[in-house]
This record gives structure tokens, sequence and C-alpha cells, in this order.
């Protein structure tokens, strides 16, 4: 069957690869309908991701269709559709036992670590899939990118009448906002785009923006829309070390810091005078957990996200050695791009 292979950075081939196994205890079967593509891959393309190897199938963000299970399985059953939670975790270590399977010791991504989706069918552990039949195909692909910014939320943990500002307005930068709204908390979206920041305002009914040019600039809108206070948490979803280091600044006192970006260079900070004087916190967040992607398949079931906005990108499998590049370019608009698979 076939599989498109990045053998390395900026180099993709479509290979032949054998039928996978008959799925044994606790496994499944799955059939490939769609696939998203995002920010790690784009890195992983361009070389500038820490975490990937080569040569890679790619694909980690999968809407599949179960065509058979191994003994055990009640999870899931043949016909179902289902999203996927890729992070393939040893359920050994001392993170899995404490229930932090999104940061395994021995933790591989598909797409990343070991070889994805952007082929016609795999093998996968029946318990990192996730039932969505109330779902099209292209919403189970959304899933993982929403669970993305679910964990990131749950990492800074917003209340209700808290200001949040969500610095990257890229699809992780999204999936955070969309559960910022959700916490009841007051959203605030920084970037550089102004394109991005328009849709942000148009699709998602974020008013406050800041179009950061300078920092100066910048804090003072901040300082504006949150009456002096600053936010009482700031997520960073750039991937930017120079973001990143400067994000520290938009925390009022006491308030929570989260990068959910990942950048392979060193990230600098002042301690004393904004760090220590506002008592802030610092956190990572890591993928995210198997109950962020119950949680969201019930939100977009029910109606409380709008996956539309989203997909704004479709390529056929065929097709998307020679459209890759093009979702790479900012001028595109790219916010999601969907591999049909079928």
């Amino acid at each position: 069957m076939k599989a498109l292979q990045l053998e390395q950075p900026q180099q993709f081939r479509f290979i032949d690869i054998p039928e996978p196994a008959a799925p044994g205890p606790g496994e499944a079967l799955v059939r490939v309908l769609r696939v998203g593509i995002c920010g790690t891959d784009y890195s992983g393309f361009l070389g500038k991701m820490p975490f990937f190897s080569y040569p890679r199938i790619p694909g980690h963000e999968l809407g599949v269709e179960v065509l058979a299970v191994g003994g055990g399985v009640t999870n899931v059953k043949p016909g179902d559709r289902c999203a996927v939670e890729p992070y393939m975790n040893c359920g050994q270590c001392y993170p899995c036992r404490q229930g932090a399977t999104n940061c395994c010791e021995q933790l591989k991504v598909l797409g990343v670590m070991m070889d994805g989706g952007l082929t016609e069918r795999l093998v996968l552990p029946a318990r990192k899939l996730h039932p969505a039949n109330q779902l099209t195909p292209e919403q189970c692909a959304l899933v993982e990118t929403l669970a993305i910014g679910c964990h990131a939320v749950n990492r800074g943990n917003p209340i209700a009448g808290e200001h949040v500002l969500v610095i990257g307005a890229g699809p992780i930068g999204l999936s955070v906002i969309e559960f910022v709204k959700l916490s009841g908390a007051k959203t605030i979206v920084m970037d550089l785009n102004a394109q991005r920041l328009e849709f942000v305002r148009a699709k998602m009914g974020v008013a406050n923006t800041i179009c950061a040019q300078g920092d100066d600039g910048a804090l003072e809108t901040l300082k504006l829309l949150t009456h002096g206070a600053l936010a009482q948490v700031v997520v960073d979803a750039t991937g930017s070390n120079k973001s990143m280091a400067r994000a520290m600044n938009f925390c009022g006192f006491t308030g929570r810091l989260v990068y959910v970006g990942i950048t392979p260079a060193e990230v600098a900070f002042p301690h004393a005078p904004v760090m220590h004087r506002r008592e802030l916190t610092l956190l990572a967040s890591r993928n995210a957990l198997p109950p962020d992607f119950a949680r969201i398949i019930r939100l977009i079931a029910d109606g409380k996200i709008d996956t539309r906005p989203w997909i704004t990108h479709h390529a056929a499998f065929g097709e998307l050695i020679d459209q890759f590049p093009e979702f790479t370019k900012p001028e595109t608009g790219v916010i999601k791009a969907i591999v049909d698979m079928e």
C-alpha cells in the first residue's frame, strides 16, 4: 500500500509499504480517512522540529475508521469512526503511573518519532482511539489540534472574569482561544500578522486583539484593555524563543505563563524585576490527555465548538507533494489543511 515519506527536510516521496498485520490483543486495524497538517508537520518539513527524525511517514491528526479489532478490545468496533490520540506511552514509567501519559518518559508521537498516518491503513492500540461517530472525518482530524489548546488552557487554569492573553494566532493559538472562551475568561489575542488577527475577530468573535509591532506599544495596549492589571494568564503559542522571552512582561502580578509552543533555542528572561517581583508561575504544556479528546468530541457534537472556520484548505493524498510547500507560506492564509486519504 502507498505511504508518503519525508526522506529529509523538504524532500517527500511516495513509497510502497507492507500491509499491516492483523490486529493483536488490545489493537485495532484502521483505515485512514483524513489527516490534518499541523505546525509540527511544517517544522519537520522545514527541518526545524527538534523531536522529528528522518526518514518519517508524517501524520498525527487523524480521522479513521475501524476495520477490525483484536482480542479484548471493547471500546471500539468495526465501522466506528474515531479520532486518534497519537501519543504512544509506555504505561509503566513514573509519569504514566501518575496519569501524565502526555509526557511519558518513553513517549513516541505518531508521525514525529514513529511513522504516522499518511498511509492507507495502520494498526494502533485500541486505547488510543476515541469513538466519534457523530463527527465527520474532517472533524475527527481536528480533535488532536483542539486537544493541544484544551490542555494548555487547563494548565493555565483561567477562571471567569480573568484576562487571558493568547500570543500567536496560528492553529495552536486558535485552539487555545476556543477553550479560553469556554472558561468564561476575557480573551485577548496578540500576533504580528494583521490577517490572522482579522480572522480571529471575524470568525472567532474575539473583539480585543493586539498587533504586536513593538513591545512598548503592545504592552500599553494590554494595559488599556486590562485597566492596568495586565493578564492573569498568558499563553504563548508562537514557538519563537524571542516571543517566549518577552511573554513574561505581559503577565500581571501572581499571573501564570504557559508555554505551549516549542523552540529548540534557549529562552531567557529577567528574574528579579519581573518573575520574582510579580511572583509569577511558569508552566509548560505538552500534548494532551485522554479526557481532553472525549471532552472535545462532545463539544463538537453539541455545537459548542464550531469547526467550520478551521478548515481552510484541502489536498488529495496523491497531490500532497506538490501542494505541501504552498501550505508553509503565510500568504496562502492556511489555518488548517486537511488531506483526503480516500
